[in-house]
């Protein structure tokens, strides 16, 4: 089996652990950075903030000694950052997920988001957290579910639902149809 590998120096590595031949890279956190306190947040913001061509991928080390941290590592980069979380066992089955990655190169990545190429539009966002009931962290949910504003406002309380809940998904929904239930 024929390899090619294009050597990347230092300065082009960035802050991440693994380039892969998929346009992906990978920043590894290990139960000990978790362990160890906030540095590792950083460096997340680091990863997340270089200005990558690449899709960004973070592996994190889920065990015994690290469970208890789990949750808040996991709310901090996927709802905070926005990048994509993959929990594991450790540096064995990390490596396994990085190989099976590359061996299915020319397959369709499952890991990779279909949102990522679009970026969040802020007054989007800053929209969204008007309506009672939604923080950041629901209008976050919601506009990486709805493409768009004019998408979100189309749908009904049943589509809304699964996402933010019930009673949210019903202030949403009179929140952006109030206006055109005053003018009929």
């Amino acid at each position: 089996k024929l390899s090619i590998f294009k050597i990347l120096f230092e300065n082009e590595l960035g802050v991440a652990d693994f380039h892969l031949p998929n346009k992906a890279c990978i920043l590894y956190v290990s139960e000990c950075d978790i362990i160890a306190g906030n540095c590792y947040k950083r460096k997340l913001v680091r990863y997340r903030n270089a200005s990558s061509r690449f899709q960004q991928l973070v592996l994190v080390e889920s065990t015994g000694l690290s469970e208890q941290h789990f949750s808040a590592v996991q709310k901090f980069v996927v709802l905070d950052l926005g990048l994509t979380l993959l929990p594991v066992s450790g540096q064995t089955e990390a490596s396994q997920l990085i190989t099976q990655i590359v061996q299915g190169e020319g397959r369709e990545n499952p890991f990779r988001r279909r949102t990522s190429s679009r970026p969040l539009d802020p007054l989007a966002l800053s929209l969204v957290q008007q309506v009672p009931g939604v923080g950041r962290v629901k209008a976050l949910a919601l506009l990486q579910h709805f493409s768009s504003i004019q998408q979100l406002c189309n749908t009904t309380p049943t589509e809304l639902e699964p996402i933010v809940g019930q009673v949210v998904a019903q202030q949403v929904h009179t929140f952006f149809h109030k206006s055109t239930a005053a003018g009929t």
